[in-house]
Formats: C-alpha cells, sequence, structure tokens
C-alpha cells in the first residue's frame, strides 16, 4: 500500500516538475513582440462590431442541443440494430424491439415538444415586450 502510494507521489512530483520545466522553456524561447493589432478581437476575419459582451440568441443552443440527442440516439440505436438478428435468434427478439421503440418513442415525443413549442423555427416574430434597443459601438478599425 505504502508502495503504490509512493509511485503515484513519485509521478505527481515527476510530471509537476516536467511541466514548469516544459512551460519555464516556452516562456525563454518564444518571441514576444507586442503590437496592437495582437490585442483586437478576432471575429473569423471580419472586423469586430459591436462589444463583445452582448446576449447570445438561445435558439442557437436549443438546435445544438436537439443535435446532440439525436446524435447521441443514433449511437445508440445503431449497436442495437446491428445485433438485433442474434437476440432474435436467442428469442429475445419482441424485448429488444420494445425497448429500441420505446426508446424512439420518447425521443419522437421530445421532438414534437421542441416543434410545438417553436424552438426549431428559426425566424420567429418578437412581440413588442421581448424587443429592445442595443447599442452598437463605432467599428474598430480593420487590422
Amino acid at each position: 500500500m505504502g508502495f503504490d502510494l509512493g509511485m503515484v507521489l513519485g509521478f505527481l512530483v515527476v510530471s509537476g516538475v516536467a511541466l514548469l520545466a516544459l512551460l519555464l522553456l516556452g516562456k525563454l524561447l518564444r518571441p514576444h513582440r507586442p503590437e496592437a493589432s495582437k490585442r483586437v478581437t478576432y471575429e473569423c476575419g471580419e472586423p469586430a462590431v459591436g462589444p463583445a459582451w452582448f446576449n447570445f440568441n438561445n435558439r442557437f443552443y436549443v438546435i445544438a442541443l436537439v443535435f446532440v440527442v439525436f446524435d447521441v440516439e443514433v449511437a445508440l440505436v445503431v449497436p442495437v440494430a446491428v445485433v438485433f438478428r442474434e437476440a432474435v435468434a436467442a428469442g429475445a427478439g419482441l424485448l429488444a424491439f420494445t425497448e429500441m421503440f420505446l426508446f424512439l418513442a420518447v425521443l419522437l415525443v421530445a421532438l414534437v415538444y421542441v416543434w410545438a413549442r417553436g424552438d426549431l423555427t428559426w425566424v420567429r416574430a418578437l412581440t413588442a415586450g421581448e424587443c429592445r434597443e442595443v447599442e452598437v459601438g463605432p467599428r474598430s478599425p480593420a487590422p
């Protein structure tokens, strides 16, 4: 027990020393040429417009979550579909089919819910209470 703990502590010490040595070596070897253009916010080659902090549209988040859910669904259904023939041969075909059907039914209910709420509609009409003024600062000069 003591030997195992010593090995772990030794590994942590050696890796910590190696980390600090490599960080110090990188700081000593890399060039240091600060310029004003390096401090400008980068937006895919376009000049920055307005402040960097703004309210992010939640629709990006909802659509990304729906994509991840259905991506994971495919990853979970494919192995069941691959071994379905073996499950039928073993006499558990109805059970495998029922499990896959219930799993897909839950996901279908979730999709219908998100669709009915209008979360998959990209361009939506907003009521007057949802809209507000946004200040946009001056355009920063192109680098």
